[in-house]
């Protein structure tokens, strides 16, 4: 069973982005959530998508490494949720980037923008999600 866990994410400006094989996406001033998984090592990958200037290995890195984004929040996922399940529950909600972080499967994406945060948080708590400590920088 992988671990799930979603970023919350803060551009702070319009900004353009060059996304590997997604090409140039345009993402607008706003809060995003992102959800991935770690099929291992899941506090590895979490410190790792918080670094910036790191190689470019998944969609989300692209927009990670660019100075006007950084990670708020980091909420993990109970065990019986999937990352795919996580991510439908939120696109009900959210805007979602067409085809960002979900070529491994059929989801439309698992990068969406979230217009109203207190849906979000709502959310979380309504599944019982465990929140990360709130991150700063």
């Amino acid at each position: 069973m992988n671990n799930v866990y979603v970023l919350i994410i803060e551009v702070n400006k319009n900004i353009n982005v060059n996304v590997g094989a997604l090409g140039n996406l345009n993402f607008e001033k706003g809060i995003y959530a992102y959800v991935g998984s770690a099929k291992k090592g899941l506090n590895k990958r979490i410190e790792r998508h918080l670094k910036k200037g790191k190689p470019t290995f998944w969609h989300i890195d692209y927009l990670l490494n660019d100075g006007s984004v950084k990670v708020l929040k980091v909420f993990t996922v109970q065990e019986f949720f999937s990352e795919c399940e996580v991510a439908k529950i939120i696109s009900e909600r959210g805007f979602p980037m067409q085809g960002f972080g979900s070529s491994d499967c059929k989801c439309l994406s698992h990068l969406f923008k979230i217009r109203k945060y207190q849906f979000l948080r709502g959310f979380m708590q309504e599944l019982q999600l465990f929140c990360g400590s709130e991150l700063h920088g």
